[in-house]
């Protein structure tokens, strides 16, 4: 990168919006339908959480419940796929020409309201607002053991289909390692499930709960339950269960325990948070404004830790009061 990049004069926007996933997308077209020039910076891909999603997975929503922008959502699938979702909020940001920024992470932000510089790692857009919809996908709930960073071991899963007579790991008890199991299972992996809790999460959608706990029943998934990983190693995952001490044999293992918004991103941003659980960003629950005045949440990261609050069917919502409140702080 050239030295003087950061230095140079920044591109001046209405508003900068951070985060191109579809929270974040449908903030930059509401915006600029209220007459506001607006800009999209991400560290990633287009709606880059998805990208990451597994293969062909379904989203739990029908179609017109994720469209944004009054753009119809075609689909063949009652529930879109993955693939659906990809290609429509793709076709959604081309349609309506959106600048965006792509692969370009954002450092921090100076300046004062009304006068702000979002400072990236190739230049500086100066802006008056600022929309933060980065969602929290993208930093996994760690398991803080040793050996979670070997080779084998992801805290994201894709597909099952390289892991054919292999012994699989999977450690979780929601949706996702839920969902991972049973694929796993089917495709000819041995799988045994690891769950802190005392059964399946009763959250786990009322389709896919049943078929696991059946499938645990009939022995083809071998859960342990009140069970804590200790080490991860090649010997195995090393578990602690309530007859004690056990090593499970592992060629993958998969940790699906969840993920949070970026805490350091919001303080580099200036944006505090409440003494609460969640640890839930400060704003109003009128307008997402946070303390620091022109900067906003929207989309699940206004939930902290708290990621079920809100997804892409509630949060998209949040865009058309941003966008009102800017456009009335604008007059």
């Amino acid at each position: 990168m050239n030295e003087n990049t950061i230095s140079a004069a920044p591109a001046t926007f209405d508003a900068v919006v951070i985060g191109a996933g579809p929270v974040g997308l449908a903030c930059a077209l509401e915006v600029r339908r209220r007459g506001l020039s607006v800009c999209v910076v991400d560290k990633g891909a287009l709606v880059n959480s998805l990208v990451g999603y597994p293969t062909n997975m379904e989203f739990f929503s029908t179609p017109e419940l994720l469209e944004i922008g009054g753009y119809p959502f075609p689909t063949a699938h009652y529930k879109p796929l993955r693939e659906d979702a990809l290609d429509y909020y793709r076709r959604v940001a081309v349609a309506e020409q959106l600048p965006l920024r792509l692969y370009e992470r954002v450092l921090s932000l100076e300046g004062q309201p009304g006068a702000y510089e979002v400072v990236t790692e190739k230049g500086r857009l100066a802006t008056r607002y600022v929309i933060v919809a980065t969602g929290f996908f993208d930093i996994p709930n760690r398991l803080s053991v040793p050996g979670e960073d070997a080779s084998h071991v992801s805290y994201y899963y894709k597909e099952p289909y390289a892991h054919v007579g292999q012994q699989v790991v999977v450690i979780g008890a929601k949706n996702s390692a839920a969902k991972a199991a049973l694929q796993l299972v089917r495709a000819g992996a041995q799988v045994s499930l690891v769950v802190r809790g005392a059964a399946i999460s009763e959250s786990v959608k009322y389709w896919i709960r049943p078929d696991l706990v059946n499938r645990i029943a009939e022995g083809r998934i071998r859960a342990y339950f009140h069970t804590t990983v200790q080490r991860i190693s090649a010997a195995g995952v090393a578990v602690l269960t309530p007859e004690g001490p056990a090593t499970l044999p592992a060629d993958f293992v998969y940790a699906l325990t969840g993920y949070h918004p970026d805490y350091s991103l919001l303080a580099a941003l200036g944006i505090s948070c409440q003494d609460d659980v969640a640890r839930t960003p400060s704003h109003s629950p009128d307008t997402f404004e946070t303390n620091r005045p022109g900067v906003y949440v929207a989309g699940t990261v206004c939930g902290g830790l708290n990621t079920s609050r809100w997804f892409i069917e509630n949060g998209r919502h949040h865009a058309a009061v941003i966008a009102a409140h800017l456009a009335a702080t604008s007059l």
